[in-house]
C-alpha cells in the first residue's frame, strides 16, 4: 500500500492509458469514459487525497461520463449527413429546358451537365425552350419538372 501511495498518480495515469488503448479496439466509448474517470483519480492523487477519495472520485466521474456524456457522443457519432445517391440527388435542382415540354410531348432539359427527357408536373402546362425549371421527381429516366417563376423587370 505504501508503494501505491507514493506512485498513485502514475498508477492512475497508467490505468487511463491502458483503458484508452483498449477503447481503440472496442470503439463503444465505455472504456473511454472509464479512462476519463481514471484521469480524475489521477488528479485526486496529485492533490495527495486519500486513496478512498481517489477511488470514489474516479468511480463518480466514470459513472457521470457513462450516463451524461456517452449517450450524446454515441448519437453524434452514429448520425451523419444524409447521403443522397443516384437520381435522388437531382431532385430539387434547377435545369434549363432545351426542347419544349408539354403534357402531350416529352421534352428535354439540361440537368447537371446532362440531357434528360422531361415532362411537366402539371399536364396542362407547356414550358418553352429556354425556361428554367425545377426537378420535382425522377421517374425512371424522365424528370418531372415545374417552371421556376420569373421576376419581370
Amino acid at each position: 500500500m505504501e508503494w501505491f501511495r507514493d506512485h498513485a498518480w502514475e498508477t492512475w495515469l497508467g490505468i487511463a492509458v491502458v483503458l484508452g488503448v483498449a477503447e481503440m479496439f472496442s470503439l463503444d466509448l465505455v472504456l473511454a469514459m472509464l479512462a476519463a474517470g481514471a484521469l480524475v483519480g489521477m488528479v485526486a492523487a496529485a492533490l495527495d487525497l486519500h486513496v478512498a477519495v481517489q477511488v470514489i472520485a474516479a468511480a463518480a466521474a466514470s459513472l457521470a461520463a457513462l450516463t451524461l456524456a456517452r449517450p450524446s457522443m454515441v448519437k453524434r457519432l452514429h448520425s451523419g449527413p444524409e447521403l443522397q445517391l443516384g437520381h435522388g440527388k437531382l431532385v430539387g435542382k434547377q435545369a434549363l429546358v432545351t426542347e419544349e415540354i408539354s403534357g402531350l410531348t416529352v421534352g428535354r432539359i439540361k440537368l447537371a451537365g446532362e440531357i434528360w427527357t422531361a415532362q411537366p408536373y402539371d399536364d396542362t402546362a407547356t414550358i418553352p425552350a429556354g425556361e428554367t425549371v425545377e426537378v420535382l421527381e425522377i421517374r425512371g429516366a424522365t424528370a418531372v419538372v415545374y417552371p421556376v417563376a420569373r421576376l419581370e423587370p
